[in-house]
Order: C-alpha cells, then structure tokens, then sequence
C-alpha cells in the first residue's frame, strides 16, 4: 500500500512566493516597503482614530459636545440628511424623490442583468421607469403636488442626470461613430468637425450656453424647461467622447469581418448589428466603462446653471452656524455615496471584461 506523503503547494504558497521577492528583493525595495507600511499604518490610524474612536454618533448631540470630543460629530449626517440627499425638494414631499431615487436604480440594475440586453425589454424597462421617476418628482396627478424642476435636487437629481444623459447618448453615439466611418465624405467631414467642436469645448461652456444663451437664440415654443436644455447639453458632451471611444474600437476590427458579413448575405445594418459592433463594443468596454464614470462624477458641474445635485447639496447642508465646523463630515458621507456608485460601476465593467473574455475563447 501506498500513500500520499505529500501535497502539492497551495495557491497561496505559491503566490506569495512570487510576490514577496518584488517587495523584498533588495535593500532598496525593502526600505520602500517598510516605509509605505509605516506611512500607510500612520495614516489608518488618524483615520480610525478621528472617524471612530474620539467621533460622535449621538443624533441629539450639540455641536460642543461634538467640539469637545475633538473627533468627527457624525451628529450632523442626522441632522442634515433629509438636505444632502433631496436638495431642495419639498419637505413633506421628499419620500416621493426617494421613490424616485429607488426607481432610477432599479432600472440601472435591471438594465445590468444579461436577460434584459434586447431592445424591446431594454425600451420597456426605460420607458416605463423614466414615466414612473418623472411622475414621482414632477407630481400633479393622482393627487401629487405639482413640483417644479427647479426644485429637484440632491441625490435623485444626480442619478437623473447620469442615467439620462447616458441612455440618451450611447445611441447617439454609435450613429455618429458610423456617419464618422461613412465612405461618403460629405457626411464624414460634416461629423468630423462636429464631434471635434463638441470636444474642443469645456463642459461647462456648453452647459452655460444651453441653460443661459440658447434661450435668446429659439422661440418660446422651442425654449422648453432649462432643466431639459442641461440634459441634452451633458448628452451631446457624452456622444462626442463616446463616438471616439466606439470608432476606435471599430477601427480594431479585421476588415474581413465586415466582407465576411457581407458575403453571407448581411446587410450592412445587419452586418453592424449583429457582428461589427458587439466585437467593437468588446474593445471598447475599458474606455466605455470610464467614460461613464467621467460622467457620473461630471454631473456636479450643473450646479453652475443652478441646480442643487448631490455635491451642491451637500455644500448647503452644512452652511449653518451650527453645522458649520462638520463641513469634512459632510463631504465624507457625499464622498461614500459616489464611492457605492462609481465603484459598482467599475466593478461590473470588471464583470463584463471576464464576461465577454470567456465568450471570446470560447469562440476559438
């Protein structure tokens, strides 16, 4: 009889066997390594120590009690909640724009799940999503106060605007990154210097000219609500960057897949739709995954045109005598809910690239 005397090396053996020579190889990286450490060890600790153990989580404490703790007085989150995340929005009304809030992010849910990636069920989820939010937040029906947009705000507006201003500008997008690639150059020059205008400008110039300057240039009939005018400011913004980013990625595909298409019979919608792109999209993901980033975190610009979003609100909710010394209270809770969204984001782009990795091997 025999037996196995020994086991072959676990992973993490393995790993750190690898890993630990690059911090310790030499005196140099050593020293390096040590003193990352000890500047990272510093720095946990004044953290932990100010967020935590001098802080104050007591909602009904005053703002000397929270002085004389010298930690952070977390107090002013329960003060000044309702503000950071509903702006100005009505008092009584504000479950309506925390509805809406859950709604948006259901749909941005919803519309991550693979079983949902065909247009009809795509549309049905958006359409019927974007009547519920704008029913909730706008009101005037079934009994709902009328609320005008100039009063939304905080953190309903934020996801408004990213949500939108992406939905709208990824088609917009792909039919510019196509007209951009069109063999006729009328077309490709025209969207050439359309989409090198847009990106030659600041945002926050095309904004200011949609929400101030456009009004005088259109009739009444055509000025709509300042609200819309920012939205599709921020989405012809998007558009330009993302066409880039999708001609690019079309730029990487062989030009025999495309004759390959075309000799089975495709058309060249069909050929776009149903190989072209999604090849190209693969490509581009990284970038795409970034750009919407970009625009998340972009949306705090719109306070310039006079919106309160998440950051503005944030800004406002610690502008008191009182709360005026917890300001990096403030500031760390608005930080925590950008770090949920972005890092969501960036963890399912993550998903998305093995996704799609596993797809392409598979496809060897």
């Amino acid at each position: 009889m025999t037996s196995v005397s020994s086991s072959p090396p676990t992973v993490r053996s393995r790993s750190l066997s690898r890993i630990l020579p690059d911090y310790f190889g030499s005196a140099g990286s050593t020293f390096l390594t040590l003193l990352g450490c000890g500047i990272l060890a510093t720095i946990a600790w004044f953290v932990l120590d100010w967020a935590v153990l001098r802080a104050t989580f007591d909602a009904t404490a005053t703002r000397e009690e929270c002085l004389a703790r010298g930690g952070a007085c977390w107090s002013v989150i329960a003060a000044r909640w309702r503000i950071i995340l509903f702006g100005i929005y009505p008092f009584e009304e504000q479950w309506r724009s925390a509805l809406a809030c859950t709604v948006v992010v259901t749909i941005i849910v919803v519309s991550c799940i693979p079983w949902f990636w065909r247009f009809w069920r795509l549309a049905s989820v958006w359409v019927l999503g974007t009547a519920a939010f704008y029913l909730l937040m706008r009101g005037g029906v079934f009994g709902l106060r009328l609320v005008s947009e100039q009063n939304w705000g905080g953190l309903a507006l934020t996801l408004l605007m990213f949500a939108t201003t992406s939905v709208l500008g990824m088609p917009l997008a792909i039919v510019l990154a196509l007209m951009r690639r069109s063999k006729m150059p009328v077309i490709a020059k025209t969207t050439g210097i359309f989409i090198d205008t847009v990106r030659s400008l600041p945002l926050l110039a095309i904004l200011f000219t949609f929400a101030v300057v456009v009004p005088f240039m259109l009739p009444d009939f055509l000025v709509g609500e300042k609200l819309y005018r920012v939205i599709a400011a921020s989405t012809l913004f998007f558009a330009a960057y993302e066409a880039e980013i999708i001609r690019g990625g079309l730029q990487g595909i062989a030009k025999g897949q495309e004759e390959a298409a075309q000799a089975l019979g495709l058309s060249y919608w069909q050929s776009m739709s149903r190989v072209i792109l999604p090849q190209a999209f693969r490509l581009a993901l990284p970038a795409t995954i970034n750009q919407f980033v970009i625009t998340f975190m972009e949306t705090s610009l719109i306070v310039v045109v006079g919106f309160i979003e998440l950051l503005a609100a944030g800004n406002a909710a610690y502008q008191t005598g009182e709360w005026r010394f917890a300001y990096v209270e403030v500031y760390a809770f608005v930080a925590a809910i950008y770090f949920v969204f972005v890092f969501g984001l960036s963890r399912y782009g993550a998903y998305l690239e093995g996704r799609l990795s596993v797809g392409r091997k598979q496809d060897h």
